[in-house]
Order: structure tokens, then sequence, then C-alpha cells
């Protein structure tokens, strides 16, 4: 975020964040432990629309992160902070080919030529429980999955609390205020995503989101979660998840079981919200090949809710769709191959084939069918000078009968070139 746009909250929080750790007497144990990564994304984006007279969205970037985390000051409280740089630099675009979420649009709607930004947030730490504040990028949670799919993470303001005082057990906690999304430096407010219309009051804004949840590891590879969350009078939910993986055979069987109960409240800004997503994977690997099973289905009179810009926290939200119109039914097939099992360590594929039906379409009468077809194949070098480097080719495909309205059929094609380099 360029300072001179920095909203006053920003700025004083920032102040009196790094006030309060210069404040303490630097120690040894908050040098030690700090850590400083550069990451470089390479990214190449292109999106056919296969239908209509819509453009192609084609666009080429650079990405560069700077990841600076320190330790915590010694005592009973540790004080910490962490900061994330980020700048962005066009490689290729053009009027008519931008908007695919790598650059910055101008208003004249040409991708301009680069940007930045710049994510601070500070943290205290007593015991095992940690609390964060600032600019964040939360994990993935049940109720939230910040969007991370094009150069930059997509960044929120607030705070968020994470205790494992007790083993095989982690108690989640929090509020986000704001949001910056992946292509942006600024911040706008949280905004109920318009996707296919779902929604009478589709472009809601909520002053808070509050988020809270309970992780039991009741097995050493098997999870247990309750998640909470509401984005205030929008939308209430609650997630219920089963996951793990335990060895079958001469391979391992993994399982994912979710059950998703969301509905409106408060004022109802968004209008009527009443959707259960039930969901389950059942999964096999043996021997470098892994093979999957999804089902997933809409219950209630509307379809799925989300944050703009974040993604659906669902099992079979894709690279183009969510598969989560209201009464919508989808089943997927996955397929993966590690192809170190052939002797090329770091070289792997992932396939996947989604179908959707009786979805109801806001605004249509027609009842909505759909496909995806995603294919990905990824290769990270194992050694030398450039270990660790990832390359990923990544395509997919959607087609449905109602996309001419809303989500149309489209072609994607992407190239991604990422590595990361641990200055200290």
């Amino acid at each position: 975020m360029r300072s001179r746009n920095l909203p006053r909250q920003w700025v004083k929080c920032s102040t009196l964040m790094c006030a309060s750790i210069l404040a303490v007497p630097v120690n040894a144990k908050l040098l030690d432990d700090s850590s400083a990564r550069l990451e470089l994304r390479n990214y190449y984006f292109n999106r056919d629309y296969r239908e209509g007279t819509a453009p192609p969205r084609e666009e080429w970037a650079q990405g560069f992160l700077l990841h600076l985390d320190s330790g915590f000051t010694e005592g009973r409280i540790g004080v910490g902070a962490d900061a994330i740089g980020m700048l962005g630099i066009k490689l290729d675009s053009a009027p008519g080919r931008s908007g695919t979420g790598l650059l910055k649009v101008a208003r004249n709607g040409r991708a301009e030529d680069d940007y930045w930004k710049l994510a601070l947030a500070g943290k205290l730490k007593a015991s095992k429980t940690q609390f964060k504040f600032g600019a964040l990028v939360p994990p993935t949670l049940p109720t939230l999955k910040p969007n991370d799919g094009r150069l930059f993470p997509q960044v929120f303001e607030g705070g968020l609390l994470t205790s494992n005082e007790i083993d095989d057990l982690e108690l989640t906690a929090g509020r986000l205020s704001r949001v910056m999304q992946r292509n942006a430096t600024e911040y706008t407010p949280l905004t109920l995503s318009p996707l296919n219309r779902r929604f009478q009051g589709q472009g809601a804004t909520a002053e808070h989101f509050d988020m809270a949840g309970i992780d039991y590891r009741f097995h050493k590879q098997w999870l247990a979660r309750v998640h909470v969350a509401q984005l205030e009078d929008i939308y209430r939910q609650q997630v219920f998840t089963l996951v793990g993986k335990s060895p079958w055979g001469p391979g391992t069987f993994s399982g994912d079981l979710r059950l998703s109960l969301m509905n409106d409240y408060g004022d109802a800004k968004g209008g009527k919200i009443d959707n259960r997503a039930l969901q389950g994977l059942l999964g096999y690997a043996y021997k470098g090949h892994s093979l999957g099973l999804t089902y997933q289905r809409m219950l209630g009179d509307t379809g799925y809710a989300n944050i703009l810009g974040a993604d659906a926290n669902l099992i079979n939200l894709s690279i183009l769709g969510d598969f989560a119109n209201a009464k919508e039914r989808s089943w997927a097939l996955r397929y993966g191959y590690d192809f170190a099992s052939l002797g090329l360590p770091g070289l792997s594929l992932n396939s996947r084939y989604i179908s959707g039906s009786h979805a109801e379409i806001t605004g249509t009468r027609t009842i909505g069918k759909s496909w995806e077809l995603d294919n990905e194949l990824r290769y990270v070098v194992q050694q030398g000078p450039l270990k660790n480097l990832s390359v990923r080719l990544r395509s997919a495909l959607y087609r449905s009968n109602y996309a001419k309205n809303f989500i149309r059929d489209t072609d994607d094609t992407r190239l991604m070139f990422n590595y990361s380099w641990n200055i200290k």
C-alpha cells in the first residue's frame, strides 16, 4: 500500500505497533528466531470466453514478495512483528485483455505498469497462545478461505487469536474488518459475493466478520473441527468437519466429510440466505497413484454465501466454478500421480472432472447443468542452485447451459513459476 494513501486508522495502528516493539529492549531471542524469505512469482494467465463477444483475458506479470517475521521478546508476554512487502510488475497486457486479477487496473481499463503494497502486523505470545493484529493473511479455515490464486494473497485487516495450550486441541477466534483484494492497494469493506446473482442484496457490505473454532486431533492423522462465523447483518454459518487418512491394505485411505449450515441474520442486508451444504470425499492412494470421489449437495432455498474475493471453502470448489447454486448437486472424480514412482521425483499430475446438475439459477427457469475439467502438471526442482523452483501448467474447461448470463463457457490456461529463497 502506498504510504501517501495509508488510512488514518492504519497509520495509527502501525505507529502504535512499532512503538510498542521499540519500547521493549531488543534481545537475542527476538532476532535469533526471526526469518526473512524472498518469494518470486512469475504468472501467465489466459482466459478465453467461448461464447458472446467478450475478448480473452490475457496477461503476464512478475511478483516479488518479501516476508519478514520476527521472533518474540522474552518475558511472560512476548512481542513481535511481521511484514510482507509486495511488488507486481507488468510484463505483458493490453487494453481489452486486462482484468485477470494479476495487475492493478486503472480507471481507463489499462493495467498499470507496476504496483506495490505493504502489509504490517503485530503479534503477542503467551505460552502457546498467540494473537496477531493488523494486516493478516489468515490460514484456510472452514468458514474462510483467503484467495491466493494470483501474484499476491488476499489480505484482511483485523485480529486473530490461536491457542494450543491443550495437547491435540487448537482454539481459533478472530474479527476481520476490511479486505485488500489480490490486485488492489487499498482496503475496502467486507462485501457479500454477487456470484451468479444468488442473493437479492448482492453487494451488501458488513462492518465485521467474526469467527471462532475448535480443532481436535483425536487420532494422529484424524481431525475433527467445529467452526462458526458471521458476516455482520448478512449471514451466520456453522461448519462441522471430519478429515484425515489411515493405512488400509497396501495403500492409504483418506476421507473428508463436511456439513455447512448457513442462514441470514440481523438486518439481513444480503436478503434471504438459507443454505445447507453436504460434502464428502473418499480417496485411496497406492504406489504414486491417488484416486478420489466427491459428492456435494446444496439444500435449502438459496445457494452458498461467502465474502467477495475469498474462495468458497467447499469440496467441489474448482478453478472456475464452485457448484454451489441453490439445490445444486455435484460429483467429482479426482486422479493424481507422483512420478517419483517412476524415478522422476518432483514431477506430479493432478486431474479432476466435476459434474453439476439440478441447479436453480436466479432470474431464469433453466435447471442448471454444468461440468468442469481441470488438469495440472507440476515439477519442483530437487537439487542444484534452483532447488525448490516450482513450475506449474494448469488448464481448465467449464461448460454449462446457463453460462450465457452468468459464468460463461470458459477455457482457462495458466503457467506459473514460483521460487522461494530463505534469506535468514
